[in-house]
């Protein structure tokens, strides 16, 4: 059990965590045909777009009512209603998300209030989803954002306990933050070897994996569609991935009396055990097996990466669902925890198996690591990591000194797998080998040897 430990600092120095706007922007990207639209300055908007941008290296859709000194200060509905019909006039979107941003949440506007109006005035835009939630930036983080939007997405779109017979096969899946596309990809497969039909809220696998459409459009590529979420209620489960979607999947089970099933990580042997059996327990099939393969290549894994993880100290920096992930999965091959910094508070942050974990920035976990092997957190650790010496395993948002981020696959016993050779390979490349020169090194009273000159035999 942890002790969660707040910073006292006056101010965040060299930030880890990212504003809850930009997680519900992301959130609404993995809906089709879905246009974000962040309500506040275009500052905001603007940040959060190159964010994106360079982490994904896609374009990004995502709009600004492009709040000014005097509109924020007499209120910004006709911002919000200028901006929704612009949007659907130029971009025809299934649906517009709408995160609220710090210059007005301080202000008071009544965004749930302006999206009802808006509504009332514009009946034509009956066709498209307004789905709306409060995200000021000044407090909670990136995965309260994503949590929140997901939340307003199911009280929005899924209607009250439908009355057509539900189908045990379909299955709601609601992804933490921390999931990558290509995490998301992995279990659509799984689920798809037990025979289920799985529906992701939201799924950023369809949108931002890195495909090239057929033809351009401004709006999001990919995602499931409003109509699927609808019939989320016929389903025959929901499962909820990271403790942050709590929240959302007991919504869904008030909404439409669909039981869910919360999995803490999906990341680690005991925790893909619990997940595999859950599944071939609603799907009345035994684990395929292609994944019984899998787990005793996780377990010789386990086996071999112990040898270089285990005893070695980490400094980990992340998310507390990805965090918990990381911490929970690194400490089953032997890992000692120094430093965990995280950015909001969460119930899952009590169950990490290490001495404390603190709420700060990237300069409390770079304090904490001048004894570490190895740093883990997202891109901007790696001035932290060159300072101390160390290297940097790079992993979350934002990751934009590296390709490939969006397929990093780290869930299920290939990516936990996958996941224990990388870091133990970083670790044995930064392991020095002993050479002759470390003799000399050692003992320099000791002269060097120098080959002797061949003798040139008499004839």
């Amino acid at each position: 059990m942890a002790r969660v430990i707040k910073s006292t600092k006056a101010c965040t120095v060299n930030p880890l965590k990212m504003s809850q706007p930009i997680g519900g922007a992301l959130a609404y990207m993995g809906m089709r045909g879905a246009m974000p639209l962040l309500h506040g300055s275009q500052g905001c908007t603007s940040f959060g777009l190159v964010l994106f941008v360079r982490h994904f290296r896609e374009a990004i859709p995502l709009q600004t009512t492009a709040m000014s000194e005097v509109a924020t200060v007499l209120g910004g509905f006709e911002n919000v209603e200028q901006a929704v019909v612009n949007i659907v006039g130029r971009t025809k979107p299934e649906l517009i998300g709408i995160c609220s941003t710090g210059v007005t949440e301080v202000k008071g506007d009544d965004l749930k209030g302006f999206v009802n109006t808006v509504r009332q005035r514009h009946p034509e835009f009956d066709g498209v989803a307004l789905v709306q939630c409060s995200t000021p930036d000044f407090s909670g983080a990136f995965e309260d954002g994503w949590s929140k939007a997901v939340l307003a997405m199911i009280e929005e779109l899924v209607p009250d306990a439908p009355m057509a017979k539900r189908d045990a096969r379909r299955v709601n899946v609601l992804p933490g933050c921390h999931l990558t596309p290509g995490d998301l990809d992995e279990l659509r497969d799984v689920f798809e070897a037990f025979g289920l039909e799985p529906t992701f809220l939201p799924d950023i696998s369809g949108s931002l994996d890195g495909h090239i459409p057929d033809d351009f459009t401004p709006t999001t590529i990919g995602g499931t569609g409003c109509e699927e979420v609808r019939a989320m209620g016929l389903a025959g489960a929901t499962i909820a991935i990271g403790e942050r979607m709590r929240f959302p999947a007991e919504a869904l089970e008030r909404l439409s009396n669909v039981p869910y099933r919360l999995f803490e990580r999906l990341t680690g042997l005991a925790a893909c055990d619990e997940f595999m059996l859950f599944l071939s327990e609603i799907s009345g099939r035994p684990v395929p097996r292609k994944y019984r393969r899998q787990r005793g290549q996780l377990v010789d894994a386990m086996l071999d990466g112990h040898f270089h993880i285990g005893g070695r100290k980490f400094a980990i920096g992340a998310e507390p669902d990805l965090l918990f992930a990381l911490v929970a999965t690194l400490t089953e091959v032997g890992a000692e925890i120094v430093s965990a910094v995280t950015t909001t508070t969460s119930p899952i942050l009590a169950k990490l198996p290490c001495e404390q974990v603190l709420l700060g920035d990237l300069e409390d976990l770079e304090a904490g690591a001048a004894e570490a092997d190895i740093l883990m957190t997202h891109s901007h650790g790696r001035q932290a990591a060159e300072r101390l010496h160390i290297p940097h395993f790079r992993i979350g948002i934002p990751m934009f000194d590296a390709l490939g981020a969006a397929h990093l696959v780290t869930v299920g016993y290939g990516g936990t797998r996958d996941l224990i050779f990388a870091v133990g390979n970083m670790l044995m490349h930064r392991h020095h080998e002993p050479t002759p020169e470390d003799w000399r090194d050692a003992w320099p009273s000791v002269p060097a040897v120098s080959p002797e000159p061949e003798k040139e035999l008499a004839l």
